[in-house]
């Protein structure tokens, strides 16, 4: 699935993290590193294994210099059935994924992207079922390609469960109004198209092509100023809810910052001699 491939800007070789645990692989290719949900017997649903080394791969993406963006997908055509309501809280039968859930501060809250989400964009690649928790990690990424065939929606209500990984404060500001009362209140499924519509995801692509698109989408960030990106980023996040005049200082602040930096200087001079630029994140 992961084989080697040749860029036309650079060869780079596939390698799988040693921070990877029983339910969840960790790629790195490059700048690039992909996330997968590996419980396709349980349609990839949450695990104390996954969401451990879920954290993990959060925290690399968001602390390594080289790593500009991440992917997130599952295993197997699914993408995550939420939680395991069977073995919710069952202990990881993996001694090093023991040790990091004691390390870990919440890492089940780090795992499901409500706490700590990286600064840089994340990219989720969604086939088959994202429901219950798989929709409140597609809500945590920042795009979002979706299958034809994929499947979205919040079930707690009808479960009589509540959304903890966030979707009740999210999906509000997300969406509008009334269709993000429509998803949190009725519990009903989304077909990826009805998901578009409204907004929850980015584009809907041929079932089976989810993952290659994602990994298009985030060569084409890559390839962006990641000093610029992570700006944006954090803007976004910074000035939620706060009056135009208010934002807009706390855009200044991180814009100028970026506009002289090294990479703005390479990107204009790159763009006046009509050749890539080759940017370093200084």
């Amino acid at each position: 699935m992961f084989a080697n491939t040749q860029r036309s800007r650079e060869a780079t070789m596939v390698e799988r993290l040693d921070i990877s645990t029983p339910h969840c692989e960790v790629v790195r290719d490059g700048p690039v590193v992909t996330v997968v949900m590996d419980r396709p017997e349980a349609r990839n649903a949450l695990s104390t294994d996954m969401l451990v080394g879920m954290a993990d791969a959060f925290g690399y993406i968001d602390a390594e210099p080289g790593v500009r963006v991440g992917i997130l997908t599952g295993a197997g055509g699914v993408f995550c059935a939420g939680a395991d309501l069977k073995g919710m809280g069952t202990p990881s039968e993996d001694e090093r994924v023991r040790r990091r859930a004691a390390e870990i501060e919440n890492f089940h809250w780090k795992g499901l992207l409500r706490e700590a989400r990286p600064g840089k964009p994340l990219v989720s690649a969604v086939e088959g079922p994202a429901v219950a928790g798989g929709t409140e990690l597609v809500a945590g990424t920042d795009v979002r390609i979706a299958a034809e065939g994929a499947v979205l929606g919040l079930y707690e209500a009808r479960r009589g469960l509540f959304p903890m990984g966030g979707c009740a404060v999210r999906i509000p500001r997300q969406l509008p109004y009334a269709h993000a009362m429509e998803m949190l209140l009725t519990g009903r499924s989304y077909t990826a198209r009805e998901a578009a519509a409204i907004g929850l995801v980015t584009r809907v692509v041929p079932d089976g092509t989810a993952l290659a698109e994602a990994r298009a989408v985030a060569e084409s960030i890559a390839a962006c100023g990641p000093l610029a990106v992570q700006a944006i980023l954090r803007v976004h996040r910074e000035t939620e809810g706060l009056p135009e005049a208010e934002a807009l200082k706390v855009s200044d602040a991180h814009g100028w910052q970026v506009m002289a930096s090294a990479d703005a200087e390479e990107g204009a001079r790159a763009f006046a001699e009509k050749r890539p630029p080759v940017f370093t994140g200084e």
